[in-house]
């Protein structure tokens, strides 16, 4: 029984106090990332709030992706040979052969929702079953048809309609209900990127949205109480997931990303998508200053070498960064105002990912926004190199510490899984380690 034949998407088991490898892959739709780091125990007073590990990379690639559109796969051969080459370069550099791996999801249309269920106690105290049979409920009534649960979160517990329980195990009470958190990503999106992984003889460890596990590497402890929003702009969705009380209350997406960008400069200055790229990385800004008009450069035309160069100013390019750009956080915007985030006027807004880096991202933001912003970069890591420090690597970082945070969600009990042996699969290294430790 592989990944691919469950209703729900693999979860991962809760971290032991031991040392573990893990293995995370983001694939997205302008880079596919493979971190390997090792998860030590670390002492309560050195650790940040949650974390019982302290993570060390030991070896990290990055390349361009293909056959990724949207955070969905769109060619299963491309994609394909685009993991294999991510994982292999950061297999050989830590040294170790990679069997599981925890996988990101940033397409599928994510979508949270507060579910309310409740059911009578059987035998007048509430039991681990019960908490069991109550969030089961509601994670089938939350996953409607072609949808798959990614995170399943308990945000508070009631008994006899009191709110406010924090861990009801053992209360007595004639009735215990439960407000959970879900998250779902339509079940297709999901199931072809576990096919992307599995055919490159890996096994899917667990999957978790983007932009919670943004969230879990960016964002600082105040942050996740007093009320934030994590924005992870990639190249082709941007999504979101809201914090409240240390909790995940609140995830969606849509697609829109950095690579509208790229596509709108190609068409409005007539340059190939290379060129297009290079100029939104090198000089891409959302500010226009008063000589950015008198500023000129060259761009090479789209299609043949020989014609001569156009000339483009700055202030051009400005301009259909900045009304793309105006757009996504306008819609940012719009998905902030129907979640719970809208109630939290003094929250803050956290950016991530690749696009979130232009020049005068935040400035922008803040004001069509309406509230205080800033460039998430992950924390808590202690030795990153400089390319892994930057808001693009929030994902895959955040995969590394999503271990450590398991025993928060709920997990559907279901059959074993049986590894693969032969030709399909093997059973290495780090796989043995992500369930069993040292």
């Amino acid at each position: 029984m592989t990944g691919l034949d469950r209703n729900l998407t693999p979860k991962t088991r809760p971290m032991q106090k031991r040392t573990a490898m893990v293995a995370s892959l983001d694939v997205g739709s302008s880079k596919i990332a493979c971190m390997i780091a090792r998860l030590k125990p670390s002492p309560p007073n050195e650790a940040l709030r949650g974390r019982t590990h302290a993570v060390e990379l030991i070896g990290y690639s990055q390349i361009q992706s293909r056959g990724v559109k949207a955070g969905s796969v769109v060619d299963l051969a491309e994609c394909e040979k685009a993991v294999r080459h991510a994982v292999a370069l950061a297999e050989r550099m830590a040294k170790v052969r990679v069997e599981s791996v925890l996988l990101s999801v940033s397409g599928g249309r994510l979508h949270g929702q507060l579910v309310e269920a409740a059911a009578d106690i059987r035998g007048g105290s509430v039991t681990a079953d019960d908490i069991s049979r109550v969030t089961s409920a509601g994670m089938r009534h939350a996953a409607g048809a072609g949808r798959t649960v990614l995170h399943a979160l308990p945000v508070g517990y009631a008994l006899d309609g009191v709110k406010g329980i924090r861990d009801p195990r053992g209360m007595v009470a004639r009735q215990f209900g439960v407000d959970m958190n879900v998250v779902t990503s339509d079940a297709t999106v999901a199931k072809n990127l576990m096919l992307v992984v599995e055919r490159c003889h890996l096994n899917v460890e667990a999957m978790a949205s983007s932009p919670y596990v943004a969230g879990l590497s960016v964002l600082t402890d105040d942050e996740a109480d007093l009320g934030a929003a994590v924005v992870e702009m990639g190249a082709g969705s941007t999504t979101i997931a809201t914090y409240s009380g240390g909790r995940l209350v609140h995830a969606s997406g849509f697609a829109l990303g950095g690579q509208h960008i790229t596509m709108d400069l190609a068409r409005g200055i007539g340059a190939c998508i290379a060129d297009a790229e290079r100029i939104k990385t090198l000089y891409g800004t959302v500010l226009t200053g008063g000589s950015d008009s008198r500023e000129l450069m060259s761009v090479p035309t789209a299609g043949d070498d020989r014609e001569t160069p156009q000339i483009v100013s700055r202030a051009t390019i400005a301009n259909i960064v900045r009304h793309r750009a105006e757009e996504i956080f306008e819609m940012v915007r719009d998905r902030l105002a129907d979640s719970p985030f809208a109630a939290e006027p003094r929250a803050r807004v956290v950016l991530s990912g690749g696009a979130s880096q232009l020049t005068g991202t935040i400035e922008l933001a803040t004001r069509i926004l309406n509230r205080q912003v800033r460039i998430g970069r992950p924390l808590g890591f202690g030795r990153l190199p400089n390319e892994a420090k930057g808001a693009s690597f929030s994902v895959p970082t955040g995969l590394l510490v999503y271990p450590q945070y398991a025993h928060l969600e709920h997990v559907e009990p279901r059959r074993t899984r049986q590894l693969r042996t032969g030709t399909d699969g093997y059973f290495g290294k780090v796989g043995r380690w992500l369930r069993e430790g040292f």
